[in-house]
């Protein structure tokens, strides 16, 4: 098959790096992706740089500083590619396009971003930016406002899921207790996500502090190229799709990620595959409620049945289609631009046999779902092991 690999990775520890400077997680990142692939700087023909920003830190023209970090990469094309929480996989999308062409042999892909450089309430109005401004611009809670609200309509129109909700929850920090990467290394349990405290104070509608992912820095990086690397277990994509969808929330169903859903009937249908053949999935967790939608948009269950997904066990890590055996955004973290990044190294690591604690046992076939805001811009990669 003649598909792009991932022959490469690197990931920083995701967390409070407020002392961190972006030039040490891009070579945090970046370097051991080189070292894995067996490659070196001059191996490199373009880099894709993947960074929200949108005013956490006063630096932009963010690509250059790669070579700044790297000086061995000072006449390498570099390029930034934005795209909201998806930024992160609209790099590594571009890098596919680069490297399918034949213009580009070897691409190295870094996702990155700095969060914890504001205040709180400051950092709450940057991820607005994600949304409709017009309209959704000001909302209390920011982007917890934002899915607070699909929350409440969601539960008005089919029941209280706050046991889903919770459930998702204990299950995406019980399996990040096993990832070494993971801003948040605690098995808290059904209950505690599940009960209003001071310790879990509710944030949104029907959200609370356990249903949103935290504030995280930290970069992730990759290594694609046509030719595999030779000797050791490589992986490729078998197929991906990108699907778009209305920005502002008043032009869709709220409780429907229609965009989604076409990305993921696209992508299986590309991949010959279907969702029963997958291994695995690393979603697009942001929040509690998007992991629930996702299992719907999915095929997973039908429209207002996706919580008998996660109450019946199904994608817990020894269920039917483990989700988020990484612990997913909620607990791994959810630093912008190395989200989808990140997403396709973890998954990088299950089709290797090289996940360590978080191993799905014999996983060939996976699948990663990185989206841009309410699932506006929405990334599928469907990936095997080659």
């Amino acid at each position: 098959m003649n598909a792009p690999h991932i022959i490469g990775w690197g990931h920083t520890v995701f967390g409070k790096h407020d002392q961190v400077e972006l030039e040490q997680l891009i070579r945090d990142a970046a370097l051991p992706a080189l070292h894995s692939a067996d490659v070196q700087s001059k191996d490199i023909d373009a880099i894709f740089v993947g960074t929200f920003n949108g005013g956490f830190v006063p630096q932009d023209f963010s690509a250059s500083l790669v070579a700044v970090a790297i000086p061995e990469f000072r006449h390498t094309p570099a390029v930034r590619v934005e795209n909201a929480c998806a930024t992160g996989s609209a790099a590594v999308f571009a890098a596919l396009d680069a490297v399918e062409s034949g213009r580009v042999k070897r691409a190295l892909v870094i996702g990155l971003e700095k969060m914890n450089t504001l205040p709180g309430a400051q950092i709450g109005d940057v991820l607005l930016k994600c949304s409709y401004f017009k309209e959704e611009g000001g909302k209390p809670g920011g982007m917890a406002g934002v899915f607070g609200d699909i929350a409440t309509e969601y539960f008005s129109r089919f029941g209280d899921q706050s046991d889903a909700l919770a459930a998702i929850a204990a299950k995406n920090h019980r399996n990040g207790v096993d990832n070494p990467y993971a801003h948040l290394r605690r098995d808290l349990g059904f209950e505690f996500c599940r009960t209003v405290s001071d310790k879990n104070p509710s944030l949104a509608g029907p959200l609370r502090r356990t249903d949103c992912s935290p504030v995280s820095d930290g970069a992730a990086a990759l290594v694609i190229s046509m030719e595999p690397r030779p000797g050791t277990a490589n992986v490729r994509w078998r197929a991906r799709a990108h699907v778009n969808d209305f920005l502002p929330l008043s032009m869709r169903d709220r409780t429907r990620f229609e965009g989604a859903a076409l990305a993921w009937s696209k992508g299986l249908e590309r991949a010959g595959v279907s969702l029963a053949d997958l291994n695995l999935v690393e979603a697009h967790d942001c929040f509690t409620m998007a992991e629930l939608l996702q299992y719907e948009a999915m095929g997973l269950a039908p429209h207002g049945q996706g919580a008998r997904i996660i109450l019946d066990g199904v994608t817990a890590k020894d269920g039917k289609l483990p989700v988020n055996p990484s612990g997913g955004l909620k607990s791994r973290g959810h630093p912008i631009g190395a989200t989808g990044v990140s997403q396709h190294v973890m998954m990088a690591m299950q089709l290797t046999g090289k996940a360590e604690a978080m191993q799905i046992p014999r996983a060939s076939l996976g699948a990663v779902f990185n989206m841009g805001g309410t699932a506006v811009s929405n990334y599928l990669s469907i990936l095997e092991a080659a």
